[in-house]
């Protein structure tokens, strides 16, 4: 709260006046901007010609040399949750992570109702896609060990090619 208050230019006072905990100060900076990044990974995907070209597009979008930014606030919105656990916050957290699987199944859906894909297990899919963009996001952000952003996208698109089975 101290350094709040002092990147702030006010008294710790008015910080807690205004804030009851170090995560409803960071809900209020982060979550705006974390779902104006999800908005506009759904409005380039609703854009695209097909489900297909729309998954690609995800992908593209999701590691670019400018989503290190959101990658990092992401990992700390999360790091956040397991500092001082408030429930508010907690449900938060899970009611975005929950919108990010949504958005991951219905494009998911969307591929296999075209009829370009196949899948046994969207359910199983959906985890997996998100559990890998984390991770990826995750070693892209540390370099350990070195990965590029085209990298990132080929392993997504991998996995994207393994687990929906592309029809003939």
């Amino acid at each position: 709260m101290r350094d709040v208050a002092a990147a702030a230019g006010v008294s710790v006072g008015t910080v807690t006046y205004h804030f009851g905990s170090v995560q409803e100060i960071l809900s209020e900076a982060m979550v705006p901007h974390i779902e104006r990044y999800y908005a506009a990974l759904s409005e380039a995907a609703a854009q695209a010609a097909g489900a297909a070209e729309a998954l690609r597009l995800l992908v593209d979008a999701l590691f670019t040399e400018d989503t290190d930014r959101h990658w990092r606030m992401w990992f700390d919105y999360w790091n956040a949750g397991d500092q001082d656990p408030d429930q508010a916050f907690a449900r938060g957290q899970a009611e975005r992570y929950e919108a990010w699987h949504t958005q991951i199944r219905e494009l998911a859906e969307r591929v296999v109702a075209e009829g370009e894909f196949s899948s046994e297990d969207l359910d199983g899919f959906t985890v997996r896609f998100a559990a890998l963009a984390d991770g990826l996001a995750l070693q892209r952000l540390r370099q350990a060990p070195p990965l590029s952003t085209e990298d990132a996208r080929r392993h997504l698109n991998r996995l994207i090619e393994t687990e929906l089975r592309r029809r003939s």
